[in-house]
Order: structure tokens, then C-alpha cells, then sequence
């Protein structure tokens, strides 16, 4: 089991904002949570990197508890995450921008390797490499974020809302790169509301709703369930 989550309680202040949340992920997953603004997605995805502690509640990467431990130790055992707003470094360079996602003590030495990987799945930033990163389009920013997020050779990419805002075109764009690593052997979380384009892809996906877990299956199967057509995509 990659990731194991068992009955997560996470409070801001006075507000729950997951009420007992128990998920599973297995090697090679590509697992999709999907729910309105607000359900708690993105509070689940800060409680896994680290971001947020929890007040009950395990989760294990592996078979190890990681709900105590740091950020930092939490990347060091693979999981990465692209945030949602990208979150890059608009006056440093798209290089440098990759650089900075090679922080990790196993792949400091090992940059030139993951630069090539990257620079295959997004050949456009080759060509913007030394392009400030702020001057990039919302698409060619996206993608920075995730090839900075693959620089530290994730065991496991969690990605908020990775195609909020994008054109049409754009996002297939980024859907047919997920799809291309998980067919690579890596395993994904991500947090959508674009719910038909993720539950395509998605292998199992979960939903979210006022902080709870209200269903689960297969991607394609919850595609046609009727609550969530009614729900998430106005059928």
C-alpha cells in the first residue's frame, strides 16, 4: 500500500474541515478526489505533505505514520506536491526554477538526468530555459510546476487543481502528460473540479463533500453514477 489514510480529523480553529477520512492508494494509482470548492480537498492534500496537522487521525506512506512528521521529511520519502497557484519563482529563471525541485540530498547530484526527463515531457521549456518564469503563459507556468515537482523524483506526485484557469486545449494537454506518467509507472494524486476529464483518467477516485467521504470506485464507474453526473456535471 503507497498511501493509507485512515479516519483524518483536520480542524482550522474552531471549523472541521475533514471529518474522518480514510483513504487508500496503491503503487501506480492514478487517484482522484474530486468535490465542490470548500469540501476539503486541497486541506487533505496540505495534511499529507505536512502542511497541516492533523488532530486525529493516521496516515502511512509505506507502513510508516508520516501524520507528525515534517515537510521536509515528508518529501524526503518521494511524496511531492504542485500546489494550486503554481507557486514558482516568478523572477528566477525557468532553469532555475527547475533547479530548486532538485533540493533533495538523493538528487542533488542527479540534476542533469531529471532536466532531460522534464525537458522531453515540456520541450517548450527547453526553449524557455533561460526565460523568467513570470513572463510565461498560465499553461507553460503549469507545466514548470509540475516538471519542478518531478526534478525531486517523486515516489508520489500530488497535484491541486492543475488545470484551473487553462484553456481547453491546454488542460488536455496536462491530462495527457498525467496519463503519460502514471503509464511510466508513477503514481498520482489529483485534486480536480474538473470532474469528466479526471474521472476519465482516474483508475480509482474518491468524493468529497463537507469535509467527508461520501463515495469511491473507479473512475469510469463514478463517471456514470447519477448522483454525480447530477452534482458535478449538471446531467
Amino acid at each position: 500500500m503507497l498511501l493509507r489514510i485512515e479516519k483524518l480529523n483536520v480542524f482550522y480553529d474552531e471549523l472541521q474541515a475533514l471529518i474522518d477520512v480514510s483513504i487508500e492508494m496503491h503503487d501506480g494509482d492514478l487517484l482522484v478526489i474530486i468535490g465542490s470548492n470548500g469540501a476539503g480537498k486541497t486541506t487533505l492534500l496540505r495534511a499529507i505533505s505536512g502542511l497541516h496537522r492533523p488532530q486525529s487521525g493516521k496516515i502511512f506512506s509505506r507502513q510508516d505514520a508520516i501524520e507528525r512528521k515534517t515537510t521536509d521529511q515528508i518529501c524526503m520519502k518521494g511524496i511531492i506536491q504542485v500546489p494550486e497557484g503554481r507557486k514558482l519563482f516568478p523572477r528566477m529563471t525557468v532553469r532555475e526554477n527547475l533547479e530548486m525541485g532538485a533540493y533533495l540530498q538523493e538528487t542533488r547530484g542527479e540534476r542533469e538526468e531529471p532536466f532531460e526527463e522534464v525537458f522531453h515531457l515540456f520541450p517548450i521549456l527547453r526553449t524557455r530555459a533561460r526565460q523568467l518564469a513570470g513572463t510565461l503563459s498560465g499553461g507553460e507556468q503549469q507545466m514548470l510546476a509540475i516538471g519542478r515537482a518531478l526534478m525531486a523524483k517523486p515516489r508520489l506526485l500530488m497535484l491541486d487543481e492543475p488545470t484551473l484557469g487553462l484553456s481547453p486545449r491546454i488542460a488536455s494537454e496536462i491530462y495527457i502528460i498525467l496519463q503519460a506518467l502514471r503509464k511510466r509507472g508513477m503514481s498520482l494524486l489529483l485534486v480536480s473540479q474538473d470532474v469528466f476529464q479526471a474521472l476519465k483518467i482516474a483508475s480509482r477516485a474518491y468524493v468529497i463533500e463537507n469535509g467527508s467521504i461520501v463515495m469511491e470506485g473507479e473512475g469510469r464507474a463514478l463517471l456514470g453514477n447519477p448522483k454525480v453526473k447530477e452534482a458535478y456535471l449538471g446531467v
